[in-house]
């Protein structure tokens, strides 16, 4: 984006400043929070401007300007801490509190980006000239959209594992990565003896799709796209938590001083035979014809890979040539990636309604003239919040480009300015509750508005039902959504003890019909079967048990698995509730955040009052005998499960080992108790319990021991 005209050296300082901090917010982000508020091309053009306006005022470059550094993905509380250096590095194979940083034996860059084809001809020109009379030749290969990782691998063995962090530091990551599967803990082959190896970490598309889907139903916001949520899965304290979520990797170069060829395209074929999993879809290139053919292929049959890709990577072959080409202060000479762009497209805002979510947050959504986007049809988007509002400069009945976060999440990402009206008035935000009236507040340090009247306000109320009854929760299935919008407009349930209250008379006959968003009507009639199944499910609710239970609650940031860890460690809700704060961080998992919003939670009188109520309704406040503690046998033990089992699951043996006292770990350390183990038990599991001198218990001699056989 070229400056239209000459500024004054003033605004030129003036504008360099807000750009070099605007980046380094988007930065932070998109790598530390993962949560960009921009896509990757408004990113760039405010970059490239930033780098011309650098170009012409030197004089006013920030030190910390983010065209001389890459984004950094280290988390800003430890960004500036000193990292140890390999040669201090230990690999203590335990589950991690706080990532270590690790410098990098060999920086790893970022590559120039860009979006037009007459810079690809560009870099094919400048390569060209600066190898004459050699001629190039070149690598093409798919832009994973993941996060970036550095193995270490010495005498065939998974060493370390690093994020980017800021190229030169990474936080390290090893635990979490040996939870993957394409990434070898050990190598076979003819490999060298140490060296290192990068790639992308990815979550496929069904994987995220079903994590999406799993979060949704615990009212936990989706993440944006498959790229945020591997970010976010990696930096996960517990291994066996990174597990779950399904992670992929390819790797993509190599870096070491006895690599077996001198290109990078024999050695990417080396690195498959000894057990990684490389690209199928890189391919040598000659000629710039070559390299568009690759682009326009690619760019056409994005959609149908099962993982998400951005772009195209063209990289020079030779390890020689790449060293005469060299690099700048943050990129590689030899090597450039071609974005893709998002697939978006423009159309009429026709409004914006205002949600109200189940915690009170005030949530934009833009009602949008029908489009087909991605293989959808879509008619409302995301707005986010009141800052991207008014970043983008979003007035009633602009024309805007609506594009899928990750294909999935429909979100508007700017205006089309020549369909604007002159006259057309900016979409302003509200100032209170569209349901109850109340003013919103807003939180310092935070995006969004919030209704603060949660006891009051209909939508959150009828929201903190339908979370209450859910699958995942109290379970009664014979409600839903609609039904609880019958009770809440018969004044019939105000509060979930109130579902407890209900009687077969007063159900009988109700009746109502209930707009959808889609524009469409349901009409929900309460005839006999439906009120016996009601009453027969809130019943049978009262068997759930008491972890659940306070996962129903609807506590802030008390999902599934805090709720498991709370229950266990205070075993009655009595005991929670008068637990200070403090207390409450002695729990696993449970911090500053977790804690003060429990605390808040039970100081309220009102909230209290409702927990008495399920109490007095016969709900479970304590944990059972059989989740309660059977034995102290296994207290201080830290047990390791690792192999196949007759008797018992993997994750029934969990539940065995913590109701005796014991803990699950994740990996093997010097602290390991023992090792449960079933058949094949990995070799690398025995080799390590072998050389700390860890017992490795069967499955017979573990139940003989509790006397469950």
């Amino acid at each position: 984006m070229e400056p239209k005209e000459k500024m004054t050296d003033k605004k030129a300082k003036e504008r360099i400043a807000w750009l070099t901090q605007e980046l380094k917010k988007h930065n932070d982000n998109y790598y530390v929070y993962n949560q960009p508020a921009i896509n990757d091309e408004a990113f760039d053009v405010l970059l490239r401007e930033l780098g011309i306006l650098e170009a012409q005022y030197p004089q006013y470059v920030l030190p910390d300007s983010p065209t001389k550094h890459v984004g950094s993905d280290l988390f800003a509380s430890a960004k500036w801490s000193n990292p140890i250096t390999v040669e201090e590095y230990t690999d203590n194979d335990t589950i991690t509190e706080k990532f270590q940083q690790v410098r990098h034996r060999y920086p790893m860059m970022s590559l120039s980006n860009t979006y037009s084809e007459e810079e690809i001809i560009e870099f094919h020109q400048r390569v060209c000239k600066l190898l004459e009379p050699e001629k190039p030749e070149y690598v093409c290969e798919l832009k994973f959209d993941g996060l970036a990782i550095s193995l270490t691998y010495q005498e065939g063995k998974l060493i370390r594992a690093e994020t980017r962090g800021d190229g030169e530091v990474g936080d390290d990551v090893t635990n979490n990565v040996k939870t993957i599967r394409s990434i070898p803990r050990q190598l076979y082959g003819d490999f060298p003896e140490d060296f290192d190896i990068r790639g992308e970490i990815f979550m496929p598309k069904k994987a995220f799709e079903a994590l999406n889907h799993e979060r949704i139903e615990n009212d936990e916001t989706p993440f944006a796209n498959p790229r945020n949520a591997a970010s976010g899965s990696l930096k996960m304290q517990v291994p066996a938590e990174v597990r779950k979520r399904q992670l992929d990797c390819f790797l993509y170069s190599l870096a070491g001083d006895d690599l077996p060829y001198d290109n990078h395209f024999d050695n990417l074929i080396a690195a498959k035979s000894w057990g990684f999993q490389t690209s199928e879809y890189a391919v040598k290139c000659e000629r710039e014809e070559q390299l568009f053919d690759y682009i326009k292929l690619w760019d056409k049959k994005r959609f149908t890979l099962p993982f998400e890709i951005d772009g195209i990577v063209i990289k020079v072959n030779s390890y020689e040539q790449q060293a005469l080409l060299g690099f700048t202060a943050k990129s590689p000479r030899w090597a450039i990636a071609f974005k893709f762009k998002a697939e978006r497209i423009a159309t009429e805002l026709l409004s914006v309604d205002f949600q109200v979510g189940r915690t009170g947050v005030v949530t934009p959504v833009a009602n949008l003239k029908p489009i087909f986007l991605a293989g959808t049809t879509v008619k409302r988007a995301s707005l986010h919040n009141a800052d991207i509002i008014q970043t983008l400069d979003i007035r009633e009945h602009d024309w805007v480009y609506v594009e899928k976060g990750g294909e999935v999440i429909p979100k508007i990402t700017g205006v089309e300015m020549s369909h604007r009206n002159p006259d057309n008035k900016p979409v302003a935000f509200i100032t209170h509750c569209p349901a109850c009236g109340a003013a919103l507040v807003r939180a310092e340090g935070e995006a969004a508005f919030y209704c603060p009247n949660e006891f009051g306000c209909p939508p959150q109320v009828k929201g903190k039902i339908t979370h209450f009854i859910a699958r995942k929760m109290m379970n009664i299935e014979s409600l839903g959504e609609g039904k609880v919008e019958v009770l809440f407009a018969n004044n019939l349930a105000r509060n979930v003890a109130d579902l407890y209250d209900l009687r077969y008379e007063q159900l009988l006959g109700l009746e109502k019909v209930i707009e959808k968003e889609d524009g469409t009507s349901k009409r929900i009639s309460f005839r006999e079967k439906t009120v016996q199944n009601i009453l027969i499910g809130i019943e049978n609710s009262k068997n759930v048990p008491f972890e659940r239970v306070l996962f129903a609650l609807g506590i802030r940031y008390v999902g599934e698995t805090i709720a498991k860890k709370l229950a266990r460690h205070f075993e009655s809700m009595d005991a929670l509730m008068t637990a200070s704060e403090e207390e409450l961080m002695q729990a696993e998992e449970v911090g500053g955040v977790i804690a003060g919003a429990v605390r808040h939670y039970f100081s309220d009188e009102r909230n209290r009052s409702v927990v008495k109520r399920l109490g007095e309704h016969g709900l479970h406040f304590e944990m059972e005998k059989s989740t309660a503690l059977k034995s102290d046998k296994l207290i201080g033990k830290a047990v390791v499960i690792s192999g196949v089992f007759h008797h018992h699951s993997r994750d029934e043996y969990r539940e065995i080992i913590e109701r005796n006292g014991g803990k699950n770990a994740g990996s093997i350390s010097k602290n390991t108790a023992f090792i449960l183990a079933g058949e094949n038990m990995g070799p690398a599991k025995h080799e390590k319990a072998h050389a700390l001198r860890i017992p490795i218990w069967s499955e017979e001699e573990f139940l003989k021991f509790l006397g469950l056989k």
